[in-house]
């Protein structure tokens, strides 16, 4: 392998893995995309690294300028090393039940973070991001949930990868929706290769926000946030969502772990438990299902995900 001159020359070209044993009689297919191989360990690596680089392309983003961001950790975590990596100030906002690693991880990369109220979601945070921005116009608010360089590195990345792994034969692209620009950018460049790739979004059975109910604080962080849809999110393009209960989300989390070996984190539990139901479908019999495993189960050690093994 190369030897590479920046953190942020890693980013990206992560494996796909088969899952044999989390679904022994599934008639599909299961892949899992490993997303936390990428440098801190989760699918936002990829999204904070094209934010910068969009914003330092068109001048938003002046040299030794802040990032400003409201994040419930992992794109947070992104920006905070590509900001420590280039050289950028970064405040982020994030609820103030988020896990404990995401916190220490983010204060050691020298990330300056304020907490808002839990019970608002990332509505508090993004309101808070909005008043900082307000006190200080000379940052760069990198909104992700707006930012048309979310779904881009998807497109142009992800999705590409998926293709070229599978050798074309994906039939069913399967993630959880927070802005909705992992599934939106990947799937935009699948049907531009097979219009006929289903692409399934996946949110918590608790807050169906996507479906048509309303948010409310739940466990699976990372995933609906909050009322409304992102403009990240392409919802013409989302052919079904899926929606896992919070507490199985866990239970598949941990299962990946004991069957598989699988690290993951609470997201991907509920991708998982999503692959597995559609697997079931006897239309999708012999078909190829791969969903995206945004992150690593250590992110989420102090968290209930772990509680079963704790003394």
């Amino acid at each position: 392998m190369p030897v590479y001159e920046s953190l942020t020359d890693v980013v990206g070209r992560t494996p796909l893995v088969a899952l044999h044993r989390l679904a022994p009689e599934s008639p599909a297919r299961l892949l899992g995309k490993l997303e936390f191989y990428n440098p801190l360990s989760s699918i936002k690596d990829r999204t904070g690294l094209s934010i910068v680089r969009a914003a330092e392309a068109d001048g938003r983003l002046k040299p030794g300028g802040t990032i400003v961001e409201a994040t419930s950790g992992n794109t947070g975590i992104a920006l905070a090393w590509v900001g420590a990596s280039l050289g950028y100030r970064v405040v982020l906002v994030m609820p103030d039940d988020v896990s404990q690693e995401r916190l220490l991880v983010l204060r050691a990369l020298g990330a300056e973070v304020e907490l808002t109220p839990g019970a608002n979601g990332m509505a508090g945070a993004n309101q808070r991001a909005g008043q900082i921005m307000e006190a200080d116009p000379s940052g760069f608010l990198s909104g992700q949930g707006g930012n048309a360089a979310n779904p881009a590195i998807h497109e142009a990345t992800t999705g590409p990868e998926i293709w070229a792994d599978t050798e074309g034969n994906v039939d069913v692209i399967v993630a959880g929706t927070g802005t909705g620009g992992s599934l939106s950018g990947t799937g935009r460049f699948l049907r531009t290769k097979n219009p006929d790739v289903r692409i399934v979004g996946v949110e918590p059975d608790e807050a169906p926000v996507l479906s048509g109910g309303e948010w409310q604080p739940h466990k699976i962080q990372g995933i609906t946030g909050g009322n409304g849809v992102p403009p990240t999110t392409d919802m013409e393009l989302i052919d079904e969502m899926v929606r896992i209960p919070q507490d199985r989300a866990i239970e598949v989390a941990r299962e990946a772990m004991r069957t598989e070996g699988l690290m993951v984190g609470i997201s991907a539990g509920a991708v998982l438990e999503a692959m597995r139901r559609l697997g079931e479908r006897p239309e999708l019999a012999g078909k190829t299902i791969v969903g995206l495993l945004a992150d690593s189960g250590e992110r989420y050690l102090s968290t209930e995900l772990f509680d079963h093994v704790r003394d």
